[in-house]
């Protein structure tokens, strides 16, 4: 076993869930896993991309008790979860110059690497390009949450978020009919981390009215005083 696997009682433990369920949802096949001599056994690897999947699905009070469970990253050091602790405003663009998918990428990760804590810029754009081909992160509120399929710390100074909205909606999403203005590109230094942002912008995202008022937002500081505003209670 590896040793950052889980087992039934770790994995319930990092969930906040009763041991009993998540064994009948091993059993079920309903989270990923595999039997080693008997016992089920579960790797972060797969653990976390699967709770990214789950995330956007999750209510307020579900999203607020994963990030109860994320609440330090596996280095264990504090990592801020504040939306306006992670978005500095170089890394804001209103409007973001792009029209096209492949101009969205470059213009966010060179949004994000005039702050200077991307050192690796070309690279990062490669790894999000995969990611998008691979799952398009757009969702049907016109909201695009671009990551490279893991965090990559080698190339980062600190985990942080840059924010572009375009004119106009865009296809953004290959192979689906869903049209994109509204752009969040998460920097993460772990996987923790990485689902505790995810955890977080969902909560601001799910608020009645919020996403009209980002659109609305006429400047940088606009911007990160609706964040401040909306709050979602911290953990």
């Amino acid at each position: 076993m590896a040793d950052d696997d889980f087992n039934i009682e770790s994995l319930a433990a990092y969930l906040h869930l009763g041991a009993a369920l998540v064994q009948r949802m091993a059993d079920r096949g309903q989270i990923p896993g595999r039997k080693v001599a008997g016992a089920w056994r579960f790797s972060q690897g797969e653990i976390h991309p699967w709770l990214e999947a789950r995330i956007g699905a999750l209510d307020d009070e579900e999203l607020h008790r994963l990030e109860g469970s994320l609440q330090r990253s596996p280095r264990g050091v504090d990592l801020p979860v504040s939306i306006v602790d992670l978005l500095p405003r170089e890394a804001i663009a209103l409007p973001l110059a792009a029209r096209t998918r492949s101009s969205v990428i470059h213009s966010m990760v060179e949004l994000a690497a005039q702050t200077g804590w991307l050192w690796d810029p070309d690279t990062m754009a490669d790894a999000i390009r995969s990611r998008e081909d691979m799952a398009p992160t757009a969702l049907d509120n016109g909201v695009a949450l671009l990551h490279p399929r893991r965090p990559m710390p080698a190339i980062l100074a600190q985990p942080f978020l840059a924010f572009g909205r375009t004119d106009q909606r865009l296809p953004f999403a290959v192979g689906r009919r869903v049209m994109t203005d509204l752009y969040f590109l998460i920097l993460s230094v772990d996987d923790t981390h990485h689902l505790q942002t995810l955890a977080r912008l969902s909560r601001h995202l799910a608020i009645p009215g919020f996403l009209d008022q980002l659109r609305a937002a006429s400047d940088s500081e606009a911007l990160l005083q609706l964040f401040r505003d909306t709050a979602p209670d911290v953990v």
